[in-house]
């Protein structure tokens, strides 16, 4: 009784799994995926296990039927085998049950566990292209070859357990017995067992004849591909061991007429001597004598081969190789006609996340990520479009001392209003301008986008909690806390989920499952569930979209967007393959790994190794009913064709891709890093100049983040020949031995004609061009003064994105320079914006604006690029070169405890309550006079007893926004 109360237990839970993901899919209107996917996992369940219970019960059955008629000590005793079948055979039908049980069980869940390998090959679509060895079509490789390896696999087990099983049942009911001086058998165990080897050595015949086709993928040569070894040595060798596998075959076959073990045992020995001879040591010899002493030469076919097929499938065959002789010095005619740097982002997403987070947070339990994104949006003033800094206000959970079930689920269950601030320009005190922030949101950017639907229901980390329970007739939900009373009091607006998503838990049926599902009694008995209650659920976009497109892999970074007045999450989906015939294989997570690189969502693709890959598909959730929305991108795409022939109508055209939507599409960014990885190396064509390597390079490390690459940047960049910047992603290479700057690379990112064009500045290989740890360095070194100066207290100096682009001829680097600042009691430090670091050539600039900056780099140009009023006061002119003061130690020191003393008085000034202004206001321009003597002094070098080391604290201003101005940092420490 207890035993079945536990059963129907289990199957009550297994059903609640099942069926409320049914209801999951239902609310997503994608059950064409979660019906298709389950009848095709139950097919290939019923098929394998009938086929190895077939197989594997059948040969068993077969030997308990040829079982010889005698008893107990017919072979002169009573031995082991008897005292075991006399033991078991009263229960062998139990037994015989169970055990087939278990091993259908098995052999279905892995055979139905390879449902997309099923899919791919009954839905499969010709790619068009043929091998080189072969002369087969991709598709073959693809799709096909998989399966027939997928099932050749299966029958080697059916027929090894059919051996095994076989073996114990003839040797329990004596069909053949251990005993000295050997192994003694009945005519019908001999030739069952002979059978079975002889089917296993036909499998094993066919398995060679496959091989042939699988030496496409081999690693064995100097690149992944058939090699000159595989094509002259192993390729034949497989030929001829097929041939042999039959012949074994066929021996193993005769034994059964012909009774001794002497056919079996020729077959058996010729078998493993031509695997060893002619699979093994031959290959062997000719890669030894023939292809090691003259390896470039033997391989140049190959290696070719592999070039061309690397470049087609990793779709980098049309990026276009421009040399590009960088200029040293600046050409005045050229500068002053390039005017592409003037609105260059100078907001560095990767760092200004914990400043979106002091200034828009407004309470404690929102909050917004540590990494941004860049999106593109009007100029209020130009209505052109400029690169913007964008992130949404999460919940990140109920506060500590209000964290109940209830809270958790019913009340706190939404993110609200969308925030962004243009990325080339910030406001008075460094930090971002914004142009849509608040709560309600509020700003330029909402009224241009007409954004009506600001909650966030649906986002990377949504409420803090797995599920919500929104809807129904109580208004409870918590939509934005607000001021009252003129600031003295708080209060609070509600709000009813009204949206499409989420499924209904208004019946007790549904309520139980969901019950069970999360454990959670309070799910079954709470009275704030009402009949029109819903429930939501895999909120994560990323995580939505993997469970209605299982077949596709996902970019590690989804960002937000406004769309036909609703903030929309945008993810860029893949289809890899590691079975593109002698392309390059690689690890997926290793080529998109660097410093920006968010962990948590690795775990989206389907494959680590790939090497294949497109950007096939751009999915859409919406933020606030969660409406998932994939469209075909790559219309070309066999992959993408044979998963909408198995799942047709889950992906929409193309065409229905609206105008809103499409301006914020963007080129990937993982795609851009498998790119530029692949490219390091197969920008080379010829395969001679690939053999000696070169001239490979290597993705350089983040300046500003230790031994990990430099990740790419979305910015608007002017490339040679092209009239206006565009949006693009960049990087820079670096030679494999060397820290010079070999090559820039950007990708047009806007859709359009231009879309997914690569381009690369090749520099010249006689001339020496700074890479950006070079540039970095030299920063360093001719600004430490200024740069310790802003680093003075307990802050820190942050280097931001240092963004290298074609500008007049050569190659400007231009890096924001942050101090991050105390935030106030118990909250944490945030940057902000205090200068700005540009390089061209051997000439440097540094200033609190770019347009400065750019003015002592290129101060004699008849006319510099202009950079937008970003509300930052007039700064005094600066030489060229920033010159190091004739100070003495003991005028040094008097500047510095100046430079102290005006901090401390500022410090006092804002201590009062309230606040004493105008003796701040003083006290900053003391400040501003000491760091003035400062400027570009080397405080490496000065003496220790001169160095101050003030507390730093928040600084509020009177408007009761933070002031940056009097909040000095230590020591320059790189962001990470």
């Amino acid at each position: 009784m207890a035993i079945a109360l536990i059963a129907i237990v289990a199957l009550f839970f297994l059903f609640a799994g099942i069926f409320t993901d049914y209801l999951w899919y239902d609310s997503v209107d994608y059950t064409a995926v979660f019906s298709g996917v389950i009848v095709t996992q139950i097919l290939l369940f019923v098929v394998g296990a009938v086929v190895m219970v077939g197989i594997v019960g059948g040969n068993m059955l077969l030997a308990y039927r040829m079982r010889p008629m005698f008893g107990p000590g017919m072979f002169g005793g009573a031995s082991g085998a008897d005292r075991y079948r006399m033991a078991l055979d009263p229960h062998r039908k139990l037994i015989f049950l169970i055990g087939i049980a278990v091993l259908a069980l098995f052999a279905g869940s892995s055979f139905g566990g390879q449902w997309k390998t099923w899919l791919e090959f009954v839905n499969a679509v010709p790619f068009g292209e043929i091998d080189a060895q072969f002369k087969e079509d991709i598709s073959f490789f693809m799709f096909t070859y998989p399966f027939i390896r997928m099932v050749l696999n299966f029958l080697f087990t059916a027929v090894v357990l059919s051996a095994v099983m076989a073996a114990i049942v003839h040797y329990l009911y004596g069909g053949f017995r251990l005993q000295s001086p050997g192994v003694h058998a009945s005519r019908a165990a001999r030739a069952h067992l002979s059978v079975l080897l002889g089917v296993f050595v036909l499998l094993k015949a066919v398995a060679y004849w496959y091989d042939r086709y699988g030496l496409v993928f081999s690693d064995r040569g100097f690149v992944h591909g058939a090699s000159y070894t595989d094509v002259n040595a192993v390729l034949p060798a497989k030929t001829i061991l097929a041939i042999i596998a039959l012949i074994c075959a066929a021996l193993f076959f005769a034994g059964v007429v012909r009774p001794g073990g002497m056919l079996p045992g020729v077959a058996f020995g010729l078998l493993v001597l031509s695997a060893i001879l002619i699979g093994g040591v031959y290959p062997a010899l000719v890669q030894q004598f023939q292809v090691k002493p003259n390896e470039q030469a033997r391989e140049k076919t190959f290696i070719a081969r592999n070039i061309e097929a690397t470049r087609k499938a990793y779709g980098i065959k049309d990026s276009e190789v421009i040399p590009y002789d960088a200029q040293g010095e600046a050409n005045n005619a050229n500068v002053s006609a390039d005017s592409s740097v003037s609105g260059v982002r100078l907001l560095d997403p990767n760092l200004v996340g914990k400043t979106y987070q002091q200034k828009q947070r407004i309470r404690g339990f929102y909050d917004f990520p540590d990494k941004l994104d860049v999106d593109r949006y009007p100029d209020p003033a130009t209505g052109n479009m400029r690169d913007t800094v964008v992130a949404v206000r999460e919940l990140s959970g109920p506060p500590a001392e209000q964290d109940n079930w209830i809270n958790r689920h019913l009340v706190y269950t939404h993110g609200y209003g969308f925030v962004a601030a243009p990325g080339n320009e910030v406001d008075a005190e460094g930090l971002p301008n914004f142009t849509a922030k608040d709560m309600p949101v509020t700003g330029p950017l909402v009224d241009q986008t007409k954004l009506t639907e600001t909650r966030i229901y649906f986002g990377e980390h949504p409420s803090g909690a797995e599920y919500s329970i929104v809807g129904g007739d109580r208004n409870q939900e918590l939509d934005y806390p607000f001021s009252e009373n003129n600031g003295t009091g708080t209060g609070q607006k509600n709000t009813t989920y009204t949206g499409k998503g989420g499924v209904p838990v208004g019946s007790f049926f549904n309520r139980m499952l969901y019950a069970a599902k999360y454990g959670e009694i309070n799910l079954l008995l709470s009275g704030d569930i009402s009949d029109k209650s819903k429930i939501l659920y895999e909120r994560d976009p990323a995580r939505r979209i993997a469970k209605v497109a299982p077949f596709l892999s996902l970019d590690n970074n989804p960002y937000p967007a406004i769309v036909d007045g609703r903030v929309v999450w945008i993810v860029d989906a893949y289809t890899t393959s590691n079975a593109y015939p002698y392309s390059e294989s690689k690890s997926l997570e290793a080529m998109t790994r660097d410093t920006v690189t968010d962990p948590r969502l690795v775990v989206q693709q389907p494959r680590d190794q790939i090497n294949y890959m497109r950007n096939s598909v751009k999915a859409t959730v919406d933020a606030y009913d969660g409406t998932v929305n994939l469209y075909t991108w790559d219309e070309k795409d066999p992959i993408l064709k044979t998963w909408t022939n198995a799942f047709p109508g889950v992906i929409k055209p193309k065409s229905e891709i609206s105008d809103s939507l499409e301006q914020h599409l963007r080129y990937p960014e993982a795609l851009f890093k498998v790119q530029r990885d692949v490219l390091s190396r197969y920008h080379i064509e010829d395969p001679d100049a690939f053999y000696s390597g070169q001239d490979f390079w290597n993705v350089p490390n983040d300046p500003s983040g230790g031994d990990v690459k430099q990740p790419p940047y979305y910015l608007s960049v002017k490339m040679p020949g092209s009239p206006n910047p565009s949006f693009s992603l960049t990087t820079t290479f670096v030679p494999r031995q060397g820290p010079n700057l070999a090559a820039f690379m950007a990708v047009n990112a806007t859709p359009g004609d231009d879309y997914g064009k690569l381009r690369i500045l090749r520099m010249p290989s006689n001339t020496t061009v700074a890479g950006p740890g070079q540039v970095q360095n030299n920063f360093q070194n001719k600004f430490s003064g200024e740069l310790n100066v802003l680093g003075l207290g307990q802050s820190k100096v942050r280097y931001g994105n240092l963004l290298t682009l074609p500008f007049a001829g050569g190659l400007i680097y231009i890096e924001p320079v942050y101090v991050e600042i105390a935030g106030g009691s118990g909250q944490e430090p945030y940057p902000i914006l205090r200068r700005v670091l540009v390089g061209y050539g051997s000439k440097v600039g540094s200033a609190n604006t770019l347009e400065d900056a750019l003015k002592q780099v290129f101060a004699d140009a008849d006319r510099l690029p202009t950079t937008p009023d970003n509300g930052q006061p007039d700064q005094p002119d600066q030489p060229d070169t920033p010159q190091q003061p004739n100070l003495s130690e003991e005028e040094l020191a008097k500047a510095i405890d100046d430079a102290q003393a005006a901090y401390n008085e500022a410090q006092t000034a804002l201590t009062k309550n309230p606040p004493d202004w105008v003796a701040y206001g003083n006290a900053q321009k003391k400040l501003a006079d000491a760091l003035k003597k400062l400027e570009g002094v080397n405080l490496s070098n000065a003496s220790p007893t001169a160095t101050p080391s003030p507390t730093a604290s928040a600084t509020p201003s009177p408007s009761g926004t933070p002031s940056p101005s009097a909040t000095p940092a230590a020591s320059p420490s790189p962001s990470s």
